[in-house]
């Protein structure tokens, strides 16, 4: 195993992160951080270290990932948790209060967001509580804090700020009020002794985490959550997660954009079973994402969520990479925009493993793997990279048809309906919006 092996297999076995799907540069920097840090001469005098310091251990998780949230994130769910809560509170008569849990909860946000949904519907402090768990004690240190700057509020439906906050010098607090009704604890999903694990919630919330594991650990995951979640309980996850759930035996509530599932009682397929390769379209500009339209980011730019640990979780560059031009990034895209369309498979994917190591990951890349993917034969790694892309941009086109066309072909034809509505939506709302 070379130096650098070592250091994923240990990430895998610790937070389950699959380095394929953040790239390996990512990892190779957090270690060099790392070396740096503690002075260490060699990647195997490093590794002596992360051997035998459970601090170091740590270290090195809080290096690859990096909080990347903020206060209502996805709105429409937080929407559909106030209705829905409001009126489980009226079913449970005041026998109990509402449980629910945030995982990962990152640095507070999703909790806190939770708390004000419930309270802006109308419910008493007394009749719900919210639990929330990240692998981060820095994330978690920093939510206890609850104090927060303009990058945790977005948009501009900030009004809950004012009914929720006050003004500090460092930035914005959590009214004790809200704050009171979230407990924090460290823990992993994949952990088996994860306390919070052996009991079920009314609403769980584990959005954009499975994405980035591999697919036996998406299987361990998945069914960690199936049983946190009560029969009559719902999962609320990302927006890229649907499909696979859908084949783990829950079901969509069918409320647009809440990404809302509840048990159902029907057998299913194996989800992580091989699946025959569907009939292929060829590839073909038609099926080229643009990439002229959107100009690609700059390394310089915010790092993109990927909730792995704690997002939703995410991961970082501890030292930002040499500085690129935009043009440079935009003549790689194209570059395998006319790789693939020529055919040149492997030349296409060798340049798509180059932009990631080189500049913030886009849709329109993740999109090609996984064309280039099934090409090859591979449709499990095809939806993999497809469902990267929806979670980078949810409404790209390319994507959402490929991933739809798959499951059609596997036999997932409410699956394949869902993607398509959410296609439909998106056209039309740019329509609107012309």
């Amino acid at each position: 195993m070379s130096s650098d092996a070592r250091f994923f297999a240990f990430l895998k076995s610790r937070i389950g992160l699959d380095v394929a799907s953040v790239g390996e540069a990512i990892i190779e920097r957090a270690v060099r951080q790392r070396c740096t840090s503690v002075k260490a001469d060699t990647a195997d005098a490093y590794w002596q270290l992360l051997q035998s310091s459970a601090d170091e251990q740590q270290a090195l998780i809080e290096a690859v990932i990096v909080p990347e949230t903020w206060f209502f994130r996805y709105p429409e769910s937080f929407g559909t948790l106030g209705k829905l809560a409001a009126a489980r509170v009226v079913q449970l008569s005041g026998v109990r209060p509402l449980r629910i849990l945030s995982l990962p909860c990152s640095t507070g946000e999703e909790p806190y967001s939770i708390v004000m949904a419930l309270f802006d519907a109308g419910l008493q402090p007394q009749q719900f509580k919210v639990e929330a768990v990240d692998i981060s004690p820095l994330s978690l240190q920093r939510a206890r804090s609850a104090v927060y700057g303009k990058n945790s509020f977005r948009g501009d439906q900030l009004s809950f700020r004012d009914r929720y906050f006050s003004q500090v010098d460092e930035g914005y607090l959590v009214n004790e009020k809200v704050r009171e009704r979230v407990s924090f604890q460290t823990g992993n999903l994949l952990d088996p002794n994860l306390l919070v694990a052996q009991s079920a919630y009314d609403f769980v919330f584990c959005r954009n985490l499975l994405i980035y594991f591999d697919v036996d650990t998406q299987r361990q995951g998945f069914e960690a959550l199936k049983r946190m979640t009560r029969e009559d309980g719902l999962l609320f996850i990302g927006p890229a997660e649907g499909s696979l759930l859908g084949r783990m035996g829950m079901a969509s509530i069918g409320i647009p954009q809440s990404f809302a599932f509840r048990h159902r009682s029907e057998p299913v397929a194996d989800p992580f079973a091989a699946q025959p390769a569907a009939p292929l379209p060829p590839v073909s500009p038609t099926l080229a994402p643009s990439v002229s339209s959107k100009p690609a980011p700059s390394p310089r730019s915010k790092p993109v969520t990927r909730p792995f640990a704690s997002t939703p979780a995410t991961t970082r560059s501890p030292a930002p990479p040499a500085p690129v031009s935009t043009g440079e990034a935009a003549t790689l895209l194209n570059s395998i925009k006319q790789l693939a369309n020529e055919g040149k498979s492997a030349e296409a994917k060798l340049a798509c493993e180059q932009y990631l190591k080189r500049y913030e990951p886009v849709a329109s890349v993740f999109y090609w793997l996984g064309l280039l993917s099934e090409v090859g034969g591979d449709v499990i790694g095809a939806q993999g990279f497809y469902r990267k892309a929806l979670y980078l941009e949810p409404q790209h086109p390319e994507a959402l048809a490929q991933l739809a066309a798959l499951l059609a072909a596997q036999g997932d034809s409410a699956g394949a309906r869902r993607l398509q509505e959410r296609a439909a939506r998106g056209v039309n709302k740019e329509g609107r919006s012309r």
